[in-house]
């Protein structure tokens, strides 16, 4: 069913330019590359001897033949394997893209080999410590055949029949693992669900995990500037290519092809480290969405306080992913299972965040979800509800075009876990609103706190974040909402964390007053006496784009947005707020 709903575009032959590297082009055979090898002049030099086989087919269950390398050890001695599955070219290390996008957030292209995938676990680090590492060209990409597919089941399938091929292959342990962020991550999810025989352990580093709800369309709106920038700069091939653009406009509500779009989280059982942020305006609710929902038994939780870039090619963090590894792809006895099931960060803003604090689940222990109820009147937030009723409006095309309630922390308080909207909202001169809602802290004075998550804090990223790059400076938790499909999934949702159908369209007449709920990026916050907590609604993004360079998306909204407080309509911000110990 969801296959006939899939559309479908020519592709376009991956050529020479931006996305282009060194080991792109099509030459099957093996060579060996020696200590002290370099890719390319900015690149590190290799530390051990790596054979590296190119283009070797391997044949999916239907036929499609899809093209690998592989880079391992030199050597007789087998070894484990870590695969790298992505539509992102298995010669992108040293692209044009590629380096700038490194040297953009503030990292030097001399802390990798260039031999790895965007996103993707470096062969020099990983062969010198005994691994090997599989970078594939998936179904439809560059010269492998098929046509490609967008955070899929199909994908899991294709990645299961990769996994079973590399386990039987003379130079290998019969171990088989993944790495990875971003679309990295995203393909464990799938795969793991499918449950290969080999995979002994997955690693996702931040990644959507349901393409409406996190991709195309967020809150139900139609927002696919990313979405069309990661179909039109990636899946370079020779046959054709899944148009999600199209899907999204032909499909606005949840049908069968969404729904194979998101991992049976059930099916998912094998040890796995997953790593997350607030921060990642893309990532943050899949990565926990999947951590909340797989079945895993042993899988451990480290949300950082950067973004994920840096974060994955830090030594210590490498390091610390090696131990992982090494205690299930090669049997160590290396203490790993002593290691906190989740440690979490608590940022500051302002050069205090905390980090790695251990607990033995998200949120921890000693967390209450707490009601602070607005104040259409004083414009502030309380813990006790107002007796009287009010209101709170604007015109969504005049300025401002924001209403805010504001409180002030007397103690130390931190706030770790989910936060909500459970808003009473009017539309007049409409019957349809799309809302976007924000938390921010701000310092005793009222200054707005942001911090940036990159090492580049430069004019140029500056520039970048002033109105948009969300994920490449952080400046409070977000959620949104289109209010006619505010219906509730009720097998899915919690009190913590509301989730909606988006199976039904429940517009609204003239004065009528509805209730939602709106989920909000999880948090770790800290805050000083004196300093405050600012909620802001709005009827456009108040983060902007995800990334540079995308379209903006423009909401659908006409007339007066009117929020309703107090009394029968007791609107309120629910914070997770910490014990204090």
């Amino acid at each position: 069913m969801s296959d006939d709903q899939k559309v479908f575009v020519p592709s376009q032959p991956l050529a020479p330019g931006a996305r282009y590297g060194v080991l792109s082009g099509f030459a099957p055979g093996t060579r060996t590359l020696p200590v002290g090898f370099r890719l390319a002049p900015p690149f590190q030099p290799l530390p051990v001897e790596i054979v590296l086989e190119k283009d070797v087919a391997v044949t999916l269950r239907d036929g499609v033949k899809i093209y690998v390398d592989v880079l391992r050890p030199a050597g007789t001695r087998k070894v484990p394997v870590i695969v790298a599955w992505s539509p992102y070219g298995k010669g992108q290390g040293t692209s044009p893209s590629v380096m700038g996008i490194f040297q953009m957030v503030g990292l030097d292209n001399g802390i990798v080999s260039g031999l790895e995938k965007f996103e993707g676990p470096d062969p020099a680090y990983w062969c010198a410590r005994g691994y090997a590492i599989c970078n594939p060209d998936i179904r439809g990409v560059v010269d492998s055949e098929g046509d490609s597919v967008v955070w899929d089941r199909q994908e899991g399938r294709d990645c299961h029949d990769l996994i079973e091929w590399l386990a039987v292959q003379e130079w290998c342990t019969g171990k088989v693992a993944m790495s990875g962020t971003s679309y990295l991550a995203v393909s464990q999810w799938f795969t793991a669900a499918e449950q290969p025989q080999h995979l002994a352990a997955i690693n996702p580093w931040e990644g959507v995990s349901d393409v409406y709800r996190d991709l195309v369309l967020r809150g139900g709106m139609p927002d696919t500037g990313f979405a069309r920038q990661l179909q039109d700069n990636s899946y370079w091939g020779k046959g054709r290519k899944e148009d999600l653009l199209a899907e999204a406009e032909r499909y606005p509500l949840m049908t069968d092809l969404w729904e194979e779009k998101i991992p049976r989280f059930d099916r998912i059982t094998v040890p796995a480290y997953v790593v997350a942020s607030y921060s990642n305006t893309l990532h943050t609710a899949g990565t926990f969405r999947a951590w909340r929902r797989m079945a895993s038994k042993e899988k451990w939780l480290r949300i950082h306080n950067s973004q994920e870039w840096p974060d994955y090619y830090d030594e210590a963090n490498r390091e610390e992913l090696r131990r992982f590894f090494d205690r299930y792809l090669k049997g160590e006895d290396n203490g790993w299972e002593q290691t906190p099931r989740v440690r979490y960060s608590v940022l500051d803003l302002q050069g205090g965040d905390q980090v790695g604090v251990g607990a033995d689940e998200f949120p921890p222990k000693g967390v209450a979800p707490t009601k602070y109820y607005l104040d259409g009147r004083s414009r502030s937030l309380t813990t006790t509800a107002p007796t009287g009723e009010a209101t709170a409006s604007y015109d969504v095309s005049s300025n401002p075009d924001v209403v805010s309630f504001i409180t002030r922390f007397d103690t130390e308080t931190v706030l770790v876990g989910y936060p909500k909207a459970h808003l009473w909202v009017e539309a007049r001169g409409s019957d349809d609103m799309d809302l976007f809602v924000l938390v921010q802290k701000l310092d005793a004075y009222g200054t707005p706190l942001q911090q940036f998550t990159v090492p580049n804090q430069g004019a140029l990223v500056q520039d970048v974040t002033e109105r948009g790059a969300s994920i490449l400076r952080y400046k409070g938790s977000d959620g949104r909402l289109r209010v006619s499909l505010r219906h509730l999934d009720e097998t899915l949702s919690t009190d913590a964390v509301p989730a909606h159908s988006f199976d039904r369209i429940e517009k609204l007449s003239p004065g009528e007053v509805v209730e939602v709920e709106i989920d909000l990026l999880p948090m770790g916050l800290a805050f000083h006496p004196g300093e405050q907590l600012r909620f802001v609604i709005s009827g456009r993004s108040l983060l902007g784009t995800m990334m540079p360079a995308i379209r903006e998306y423009t909401p659908a909204n006409s007339g007066r947005h009117v929020i309703h407080t107090g009394g029968e309509h007791a609107s309120y911000l629910q914070l997770p707020v910490q014990a204090r110990s």
